[in-house]
């Protein structure tokens, strides 16, 4: 599918199999898959993708558990819901009841959501001083993975390095990497990928693997974007989705409206791109 200006928006060649348009195959597994959203520099498309890419899932059957772990909570009012004290799993993490609780459905069928709000900025300092501060949310997850009841848990994390989005790590299968088109993109994923290796090699969770990396606000009419793949391409080779996360200002207006684009303007060029991703998560997934 292309778009003026902006190039194709493509399926995965990864995965003939799946044609653009073809429609999404269940995903079969014994478990809940745990995916991290995560980059330590803000402002890529990080909380945009955990929200889209989660509801084109939900959109095609997958049940899904969003886990907004961002203090800012963006992904909590990405999908319409207000930011109310005490909603979080700040008290969870410290080991204070149980995260099903904390879980609330959305307008959106198949999705649900682990709200955030501010309170999550003291994490960090209360975990520094407790035991097994890096497993935190893998416990709290646990309950929730075991009980069959969503297919994939999506975290999205905070933009750092910090306690939580190690947490995360720990807890996760895979994690997913949103990597804007510019040309300081890959300076902050070596360190975020040399953190993935050492929680995976230290045995502090040895399934971990990068599911990918997620180009975002691509503009094909530019030398600088296309410059850009091509280098992150040539330095994760099929680590990277095929699928081009455009620059798109319905995908910029949709969060104030308190929802996923899909929902918002389905036929935008960046629902159409989510989707195509979700594709591709999902094939990868079934491997």
């Amino acid at each position: 599918m292309g778009f003026p200006g902006y190039g194709k928006v493509t399926c995965s060649k990864s995965s003939p199999e799946l044609e653009c348009g073809a429609g999404f195959n269940k995903l079969q597994s014994v478990r809940t898959k745990i995916v991290a959203v995560a980059n330590q520099k803000g402002g890529v498309g990080k909380t945009t993708t955990s929200v889209n890419l989660s509801a084109c899932l939900a959109a095609v059957g997958q049940r899904v558990l969003l886990f907004d772990l961002d203090p800012q909570a963006n992904a909590t009012s990405g999908v319409g819901l207000e930011k109310v004290e005490g909603a979080s799993a700040y008290r969870v993490i410290l080991g204070d009841g149980s995260l099903t609780s904390k879980i609330q459905k959305t307008a959106f069928e198949n999705l649900h959501i682990v709200p955030s709000e501010v309170d999550l900025c003291g994490v960090d300092v209360e975990l520094a001083r407790a035991e097994n501060h890096l497993r935190r949310v893998a416990d709290a997850l646990a309950p929730v993975a075991s009980s069959k009841d969503y297919d994939l848990i999506v975290i999205d994390c905070p933009p750092s390095l910090g306690i939580l989005t190690l947490n995360a790590f720990t807890a996760s299968d895979y994690v997913l990497v949103p990597l804007q088109c510019e040309y300081y993109a890959l300076e902050g994923i070596s360190m975020l990928t040399r953190v993935m290796s050492q929680l995976h090699d230290s045995g502090v969770n040895s399934r971990l693997e990068l599911l990918g990396v997620a180009m975002t606000m691509y503009d094909g009419r530019t030398r600088l974007s296309q410059q850009v793949v091509g280098e992150v391409r040539e330095h994760f080779k099929d680590k990277v989705f095929e699928t081009l996360i455009p620059r798109a200002t319905r995908l910029a207006e949709a969060p104030s409206f308190g929802k996923p684009i899909i929902h918002y303007d389905k036929y935008n060029m960046g629902a159409a791109a989510y989707e195509m991703l979700a594709q591709e998560v999902l094939s990868r997934l079934s491997k």
